[in-house]
Parts: C-alpha cells; sequence; structure tokens
C-alpha cells in the first residue's frame, strides 16, 4: 500500500502543477485584456482632445459602444479656445499701410482680461436665456448652427481654419464658436420685444401720450423730442450733400418709402401706393404709439408738400441689453452646464460667395440708412444712420459686426460709443 500511494504522488503533483499552471495563464490573459482595453480607450480619448462624448472598445469581433460622463468645459479651457479664434481673426486684421508701426502680436492689443470678459459675456448670455426665458441652448440647436455656419459662410477658407485651430473637435466648436454667436442672436430678438422689461416704459409713454395729446405738448412728455425735414431728391443724392442743413435728402425710392410707412402709422392698410400713401397723411395729428427694437415713439406732421415733409418725434428708448444684464445680476456660471449631445462636424461649404448675387445674412441690425460700413479684413462693421420713414429722436448708435466667416451678426458695444449720429465718415486705422 506504501508503496502503491508513494509511486502515485508524482504524478498527483504533476497534475496539481498543471493545474496551476493553467490559472496562471488565464489570469495573465485576462490581464493583458483588460490593460489592452484600457489603453485603447485612452488613445481615443487623446486623439480626440481628451474630451470625446463617446469611445469604442475593441472587444473580441465585436464593437460596443461605451458612454463617458457629460463633457464639460472649464473657464480656463473656454478662454484659451477664445485667444485661438482671436488669432485666427487677427491674422486676417487688415493693417493699414499708411500706418508706419508694423502689426503688433495678438497679446498687444487683446489682453488676457479682455478675452476673459468676452467668454463671460456668452456665458452670462447664456444663463439669462435659462434663467430669464427659460430655453436654454440645446444640443440639436448647437448643431444646426454649425450647420448653419458651415453652409452659408462667406469665407469657407477662414472657416476651415477656426475648425482647424479648435481642433476640428465639433464639442469644441459648438461650446466656443457656435454657442456664443446664437445666443447673442436669441437673446438680442427675445430682449427687444419682452414686454415684462419694457412694460413699465410703455405704460410711461401711453400715460403721457393721453396727458399731452397735442402736437404742441409732445415737448412736455419725458420722451426725446426732435424735429426733422425730409427732402425728395429726384436722382440718387451723393453721400456729400445728402444732409441738407435743416433735413435729409431721399431719392425717389426712399421717399416713395417713407410715405408709405408714415401712412401706414396712421390708417389701418399698409403699402398703399405713393400718391394715396400721400394724401392719407394727416397734418398736425399725433400718431398712436409705435415701436421698434430700441424704442417706443410717436410722430406727427407738421407741413407737408410733393416734395418735402416736416415731421415733429417723440421717443422713449429701451434700455440697452448690455445694462439690463448687468443689472439683472446674473452670476457667470463658469461650470456652466452643457447640453449632452452627439456632435458631428459640418461639411464646409466650398463656394463662398457668388458674385453679383444677394443672400439673406443671419440676423443683421436694424436697417438703416446714413451709416458707415468699414472692412478690417475679417469684418464688416456698420454703424450709426437712422432708420428711413420713421425718423426717431435721435440716430442710431448702435450697429452691428458681420463675421462672413461664420455669417453671423454680433451688435457693437454700447461702451463709451460715441454720440449717436448719420451721414457721418468712418476709417479703419
Amino acid at each position: 500500500m506504501y508503496n502503491a500511494i508513494s509511486s502515485a504522488l508524482p504524478q498527483f503533483k504533476k497534475i496539481v502543477l498543471l493545474i496551476f499552471a493553467a490559472i496562471v495563464c488565464l489570469a495573465s490573459y485576462t490581464a493583458i485584456r483588460a490593460i489592452t482595453a484600457t489603453t485603447s480607450l485612452r488613445i481615443g480619448a487623446s486623439q480626440a482632445g481628451n474630451i470625446i462624448a463617446r469611445s469604442f472598445v475593441q472587444t473580441g469581433d465585436n464593437a460596443i459602444a461605451a458612454s463617458n460622463p457629460a463633457r464639460t468645459l472649464s473657464f480656463a479651457e473656454r478662454v484659451a479656445y477664445q485667444r485661438t479664434i482671436e488669432e485666427v481673426y487677427w491674422r486676417h486684421r487688415i493693417w493699414p499701410k499708411e500706418r508706419p508701426d508694423s502689426k503688433p502680436s495678438l497679446e498687444a492689443v487683446m489682453s488676457q482680461a479682455q478675452l476673459e470678459k468676452k467668454v463671460e459675456d456668452y456665458l452670462r448670455k447664456s444663463q439669462a436665456l435659462e434663467d430669464y426665458w427659460h430655453r436654454p441652448l440645446t444640443a440639436q440647436q448647437l448643431q444646426a448652427e454649425m450647420e448653419r455656419m458651415a453652409r452659408h459662410t462667406k469665407q469657407p477658407e477662414v472657416l476651415r481654419e477656426l475648425f482647424a485651430a479648435l481642433g476640428n473637435d465639433p464639442f469644441v466648436i459648438a461650446e466656443c464658436l457656435a454657442r456664443p454667436a446664437l445666443t447673442e442672436r436669441l437673446l438680442t430678438s427675445w430682449y427687444a420685444y419682452d414686454e415684462r422689461i419694457h412694460s413699465e416704459l410703455k405704460q410711461r409713454a401711453e400715460a403721457q401720450l393721453r396727458m399731452f395729446g397735442g402736437t404742441e405738448q409732445m415737448k412736455q412728455t419725458s420722451g426725446m423730442y426732435r424735429e426733422i425735414e425730409v427732402l425728395k431728391s429726384n436722382s440718387v443724392p451723393d453721400e456729400a450733400h445728402r444732409s441738407a442743413s435743416r433735413g435729409v435728402k431721399l431719392n425717389s425710392a426712399e421717399w416713395d418709402k417713407t410715405l408709405q410707412k408714415l401712412a401706414a402709422i396712421y390708417t389701418e392698410h399698409a403699402g398703399k401706393l405713393p400718391a394715396e400713401a400721400y394724401d392719407s397723411i394727416p397734418i398736425g395729428k399725433l400718431s398712436s404709439l409705435q415701436e421698434d427694437e430700441t424704442s417706443y415713439y410717436a410722430t406727427t406732421i407738421l407741413t407737408k408738400t410733393t416734395d418735402r415733409l416736416k415731421l415733429a418725434t417723440v421717443a422713449w428708448l429701451k434700455e440697452p441689453l448690455a445694462p439690463w444684464l448687468a443689472r439683472a445680476g446674473n452670476q457667470v456660471n463658469t461650470a456652466i452646464t452643457v447640453p449632452n449631445g452627439n456632435y458631428t462636424l459640418p461639411e464646409n461649404s466650398v463656394s463662398g460667395c457668388t458674385e453679383n448675387t444677394w443672400t439673406a445674412t443671419s440676423g443683421p441690425p436694424d436697417g438703416r440708412v446714413g451709416h458707415t460700413a468699414v472692412w478690417t479684413g475679417s469684418e464688416m462693421i456698420v454703424w450709426g444712420g437712422f432708420e428711413p420713414g420713421f425718423f426717431l429722436a435721435t440716430p442710431f448708435n448702435t450697429g452691428g459686426r458681420y463675421d462672413p466667416s461664420t455669417d453671423n451678426w454680433t451688435t457693437t458695444s454700447l461702451t463709451s460709443a460715441p454720440a449717436a449720429r448719420y451721414d457721418h465718415t468712418a476709417v479703419w486705422t
């Protein structure tokens, strides 16, 4: 018995050793697979700027979708991306040849504080859309905005530069290029006609019109009073002679449009023929309260002839958006919650502008005449002038900056803005 057991013992040890070796091999294989999967995930994240929304881990013959936590951008990251965007624009900015000095670097003309303020501004406006209008931007809206930019760009080569500077990462493009543009456009539109914001001003204007309803009493209101004379010219006016000493010269088309707009104020039916419009405009009758994006106003015709109108207008100016935002006290949420979505990089247009054609742009400023427009090399700046046909109490001191690469308008700042004016001169220096 002893001999039998002794002879069988080496055989038993071999079996145990074989089983142990198999276990070790299986454990090693599992560990290697786990490390390989983790490495694949890290490589995928690195290739997408380390901020991808989804990644794929290869296991066997099947690709399994793995959802990552919602992506975010820190305030510092947003500022860094803003600098990248500004560097692209600065490369295309014209440096006038008349200047004796050479074009400086971006750092010399735009401070870190200015970059941070740009980011704070669009974050504050984004927060206002959510807090005040309860309509935060969605991933679908941001994707649509990127696609709109790509489809309507007038400078596809510049847009490609912008995309490339942002790593061709659709998430970063959505947050740092599409979000500021879309937020500005929506907020400007919603704010302009929101009666919750402007109702007190409207009620005050209506009350004063009831109290001082006559033409002679218009000056007693708290609105801004102005008289202006409009003269008809049979030819397109030269810009140097458009402004008369007491009024504004209009060509025939502008004159007819003015008559039709004024007639629409006093009658229920717009679109009258010029002759009918002229006859329907009463003298000495104060209009009902009117509204546009910047003010509430009323107007009256003091005198009229076949080629001359003298108008008086009183206007109550709405509070501009910027001071309202500051007064509303929206705190800048530097860790703003971004919508979770699978963004895709839109296909960029290859055509850009088509010669001898007109195309509507996205969100332009109020229609105006007597304004100036300058080209900076990366955007067109329109400023000043007045609205044809209504001749408000003061000309505009507002304007817009048009970026042809993204087909987007941005309202010019009112901070340290010049006094409102029209038929002025502007140069880019």
